[in-house]
């Protein structure tokens, strides 16, 4: 199904990126103020702080809750920004509005609970508030989308998303793998829907916050949503990924935006170029298959098994050293040959299997 959307009304004319930011957590009515005014004062577009914090383990600070709204609703009047928390029940959706919050975004674990989006996009029907849905905690498109679905039949039309990387039990540079084919798949499919980057929960160290940042920003992404607080270091949540509005605002500059509706007549050739080299691509792949399946009838006829574990193992060897000598990621290599492996292994099960 395609998404019904009407333009993210946003607080002021702006050229990307589009800036969301303050703290992790309203902590104290101190602590949102000055952030506030800080960020207000650098320029920033729109005030975020979490109000309900859904936390992994029980025992962390999870939010002031109702007690935290007023403090956001001082945040407009005295700055004059638009404001957005998180909600997770249709509880905090009537609270939300109840202060005058903007935009309301959904978390990560909530949206990857269908019954838990259902249950907001009842609460939400006949409301005229944009709303923000994060990428669920795994790397399912299809899950996102739905989320963003169920949210859009309730009639909310003043949608867009926020990518926050996803979880990984296996933990390397980033707190959540940035995953970056998802969003631009996303993009691909849904090319009106707004995505904001979340470069905080991806990087979770805030020396990460400015390379995302720009890596958002050279993907075409429409704006971020950053954590900053006025004294990071003494948060009471997840101090090690919040910036100061300072920093915010060193980061921000520095950013190289580009146009991504330019398109010159040397960009247009290597374009050309690329369309061949895919089509060349494909050739290769349907000869290769054909292979495959010759291979298949040769195995059927000798009543050998498809897969054969040392003939996989050297090719991902083979082309692996054989990637890395011209210049591309063992990694990548890997996947690909993965991938044509697999189709292998598919269509030689078909041809035994007849």
């Amino acid at each position: 199904m395609e998404l019904e959307l009407e333009k993210l009304v946003l607080p002021c004319d702006y050229e990307r990126p589009f800036v969301i930011a303050g703290p992790c957590s309203a902590e104290t009515e101190e602590q949102v103020m000055n952030t506030a005014k800080d960020l207000a004062a650098k320029g920033c577009h729109m005030f975020r702080a979490g109000v309900w914090k859904p936390r992994t383990k029980p025992g962390g600070f999870e939010g002031n809750g109702e007690t935290a709204l007023p403090w956001m609703k001082e945040v407009k009047e005295e700055t004059g920004m638009m404001v957005a928390t998180e909600v997770a029940t249709p509880e905090h959706v009537e609270l939300a509005l109840k202060y005058g919050v903007d935009i309301l975004w959904i978390g990560a674990r909530t949206t990857a609970n269908p019954f838990a989006m259902q249950a907001l996009a009842d609460s939400l029907r006949g409301i005229d508030v944009p709303v923000l849905v994060k990428n669920p905690v795994n790397p399912d498109l299809e899950l996102w989308i739905g989320a963003m679905e169920r949210i859009n039949q309730a009639g909310v039309k003043r949608l867009g998303a926020i990518h926050r990387g996803f979880s990984s039990y296996d933990k390397k540079i980033y707190r959540n793998l940035p995953m970056w084919q998802i969003p631009i798949e996303l993009h691909r499919r849904i090319p009106d829907l707004p995505i904001f980057c979340d470069p905080s929960h991806i990087g979770g160290r805030r020396e990460l916050v400015a390379p995302l940042c720009q890596q958002a920003m050279d993907l075409g992404f429409d704006g971020l949503i950053v954590e900053s607080h006025c004294d990071p270091d003494k948060a009471w949540s997840d101090a090690k990924q919040q910036v100061t509005p300072d920093v915010l605002d060193y980061i921000l500059s520095l950013l190289v935006v580009r146009d991504d509706t330019v398109t010159t007549e040397d960009i247009v050739q290597l374009r050309h170029q690329i369309d061949d080299l895919d089509n060349q691509l494909m050739e290769l792949l349907a000869k290769r298959m054909r292979v495959c399946r010759e291979i298949g009838q040769y195995k059927k006829e000798h009543n050998m098994t498809v897969l054969q574990a040392a003939r996989y193992n050297e090719i991902l060897e083979k082309r692996g050293a054989q990637g890395a000598l011209c210049g591309m990621d063992p990694e990548f290599v890997a996947k690909v040959f993965e991938g044509i492996h697999e189709e292998s292994v598919r269509q030689q099960i078909e041809i035994i299997n007849k």
